[in-house]
C-alpha cells in the first residue's frame, strides 16, 4: 500500500493542479481514460475544430442573400478528422509522457480506475490487470462526466450501432443520413456540423423547442432556423430502435402519432452525467446530491475532510472554463489552507457553437420574472447596426437585462454571428460591477464592428432610477 500527500483522480482540469507550488508533495494521479479529459479528447476542442470547417462549408448558404452564387463541391471527412485528431492525440500523449517523465519526479501516474473502499483509501484497478491500494492525506476528485445513454428498447441490441459524442467524431466516412436524439447544445452543434457537410439530419427532441435552457426568444429563433435547415421532430420520443435499412430504424412517438425514421447513423446526444457514482463516494464519506454530483462548499471541499472536488463530477455547470476556475481555487486552497478562497460562480457564460451561434450569461427574462427580480430589458437587433446591414441579418439579436435602479447588468443573451465573442464585454461588466450606461458611454466602440451591437443594446436600456 503506497501513501501519498495528494491523490488527484482525473486529468482534465485536475491535471493543472500539480505545479511548482506543490513540488514538495508526493502526488499520485489516477486516470482511467485519456489524459486531458473530456474537453481535449471528446468535447470542446475537437468539436470546435469540426465547427470551423462546417462554417466554411455552409458559407454558400449565407452568400445567396448577398449576391454570391457558390457551392460546396466536396468534404474530405477523413482529412478533416485526421488533421484534428493528429493534434489532439499528440497533445494527449505528450501530457501523459510529461507527468510520467523526469520533469515530474514527485508525481506517480496510475493508469486505471480508482474507487474508494474506505475513507482516504483508494483501490485502483490498473489497466495492466493488477490492483493497487493507495492512501493520501488529501484527495482531489476531478473525474469528470460521461455521455448519457437513455433506456430505449433495442438500443443496446446486437447489430444496432449507437454513437455518442465520445465516438461520433472518429467515424471513417460521412453517412448519407444521421438521426440525432437530443435537444441540447451537443445535439445542436453536431446537427450543424453534419448538415453543413451535406448529411441529411433528423433531430428528435422531447421538448417543444430546442435549447430550452436558453432565453425563450433565443430558443424559439434557433428552433425556427434549425427546422428550416434539417428535419426537427419536437415533443417526440424514440420508442424503439432496430437495425435495418441502411443502418438504424427508429420508431418515434410524437404529437401527431407514430412515425418511422431511418438513418445510416444514430447519435445519442441527451446530455452527460457525473462520474461520482463510479468512485465509491459513500465508502469515503463523500456526500452526493440527488442529481448524482459530489456535493462541495464554496471552497470546493466535499463533506469528507481533506477531499476536494471540481469540474463535471461536482458542478452543474459542465463547462471547461468553470472546471479550470475551480481547479485554480482548489490549488490555492491546498497551498493556503489558512486563507482559502471561494469559487466565484456568479456570472458563468456559455456558448453554443452552432449556426446561428448563441452565447449567454446571467439571468434569462423568464428566470428574473419567476424569481420576482425587477429588471429592465432591451433587445438590439443585428439588423439595426452597420455590421448587420453588411450581412443582411434580419433575424438575430442581443437581449440585455439590467437592474432598473442601479443599472447593473443581470443577464445577456445573443443569437447571431460571433455571439460567443461579442458577449465578452458584458461578462466583463457583470464581473466587475460596471453599470450598463457607464460601459456604453465610457469608451470608444469601433465602427462599424459587430461590437456596436453591445453598445447600442446598453444605450437602449432606460437610465437607472437610483443612480
Amino acid at each position: 500500500m503506497a501513501h501519498f500527500d495528494l491523490v488527484i483522480i482525473g486529468t482534465g482540469s485536475g491535471n493543472s493542479i500539480p505545479g511548482p507550488e506543490l513540488s514538495h508533495l508526493r502526488i499520485a494521479i489516477v486516470e482511467d481514460n485519456l489524459f486531458g479529459g473530456t474537453c481535449l479528447n471528446v468535447g470542446c476542442i475537437p468539436t470546435k475544430m469540426f465547427v470551423h470547417p462546417a462554417e466554411l462549408a455552409d458559407a454558400a448558404r449565407h452568400g445567396r442573400a448577398l449576391g454570391i452564387d457558390a457551392q460546396l463541391n466536396a468534404v474530405d471527412w477523413k482529412g478533416i478528422r485526421d488533421r484534428i485528431f493528429a493534434r489532439i492525440d499528440a497533445i494527449e500523449a505528450a501530457g501523459r509522457a510529461y507527468r510520467e517523465g523526469p520533469d515530474c519526479a514527485n508525481v506517480s501516474v496510475f493508469a486505471g480506475h480508482g474507487r474508494f473502499t474506505a475513507p482516504k483509501h483508494l483501490s485502483v484497478s490498473l489497466h495492466d490487470g493488477g490492483t493497487e491500494v493507495i492512501t493520501a492525506e488529501k484527495f482531489v476528485l476531478a473525474a469528470g462526466s460521461r455521455a448519457v445513454v437513455p433506456d430505449i428498447e433495442g438500443l443496446l441490441d446486437p447489430g444496432v450501432t449507437v454513437h455518442t459524442s465520445d465516438t461520433i467524431m472518429r467515424i471513417d466516412a460521412l453517412p448519407a443520413s444521421i438521426a440525432i436524439v437530443g435537444g441540447g447544445f451537443i445535439a445542436a452543434e453536431f446537427a450543424h456540423v453534419f448538415s453543413s457537410f451535406g448529411v441529411a439530419v433528423t433531430q428528435i427532441a422531447r421538448g417543444p423547442a430546442l435549447l430550452r435552457n436558453q432565453d425563450r426568444d433565443v430558443s424559439e429563433q434557433f428552433t425556427q432556423e434549425a427546422a428550416a435547415r434539417y428535419e426537427v421532430l419536437l415533443e417526440a420520443s424514440v420508442e424503439q430502435v432496430t437495425a435495418g435499412g441502411s443502418g438504424v430504424v427508429l420508431e418515434v412517438k410524437g404529437p401527431h402519432g407514430h412515425r418511422t425514421v431511418t438513418a445510416e447513423l444514430l447519435l445519442i446526444a441527451t446530455g452527460r452525467q457525473s462520474n461520482a457514482d463510479s468512485l465509491g463516494a459513500e465508502a469515503a464519506g463523500i456526500a452526493v446530491d440527488d442529481a448524482g454530483r459530489v456535493v462541495v462548499d464554496e471552497y470546493q471541499r466535499t463533506s469528507a475532510e481533506g477531499i476536494f472536488a471540481l469540474g463535471d463530477v461536482s458542478s452543474a455547470h459542465q463547462l471547461k472554463h468553470v472546471a479550470n476556475h475551480e481547479a485554480r481555487v482548489v490549488q490555492h486552497n491546498l497551498t493556503h489552507p489558512r486563507s482559502m478562497m471561494a469559487a466565484d460562480h456568479r456570472f458563468i457564460p456559455a456558448a453554443v457553437f452552432a449556426d446561428p451561434q448563441i452565447a449567454s450569461v446571467g439571468l434569462t427574462e423568464e428566470q428574473a420574472g419567476s424569481q420576482g427580480i425587477p429588471y429592465a430589458v432591451n433587445t438590439q437587433r443585428y439588423a439595426d447596426i452597420a455590421a448587420g446591414w453588411a450581412r443582411e441579418d434580419t433575424d438575430h439579436f442581443l437581449k440585455v437585462l439590467a437592474d432598473p435602479v442601479t443599472g447593473q447588468l443581470l443577464g445577456a443573451h445573443i443569437i447571431g454571428p460571433e455571439a460567443a465573442t461579442i458577449i465578452q464585454p458584458l461578462i466583463h461588466a457583470m464581473s466587475f460591477g460596471q453599470s450598463a450606461h457607464s460601459v456604453a458611454r465610457g469608451q470608444y466602440w469601433i465602427h462599424p464592428a459587430l461590437s456596436e451591437l453591445v453598445e447600442n443594446a446598453l444605450l437602449g436600456l432606460p437610465e437607472p432610477t437610483g443612480g
